[in-house]
């Protein structure tokens, strides 16, 4: 699998993760938080990946 499908579906992920942090905000705080260190994540992982490329 080339290295750049794998940075383009960790943003894809972080994406899907900002999502649900917009989508959970005003219900559920604790897992809006937890939804976005996770998108966070993925954003760090693919800027990682992406320079490492």
């Amino acid at each position: 699998m080339p290295d750049e499908v794998i940075v383009v579906g960790l943003l894809a992920l972080a994406g899907f993760l900002i999502g649900g942090v917009y989508s959970a905000w005003r219900t559920a705080r604790v897992l809006a938080i937890v939804l976005a260190v996770g998108a966070a994540l993925a954003v760090g992982g693919a800027l990682a990946w992406w320079s490492s490329l």
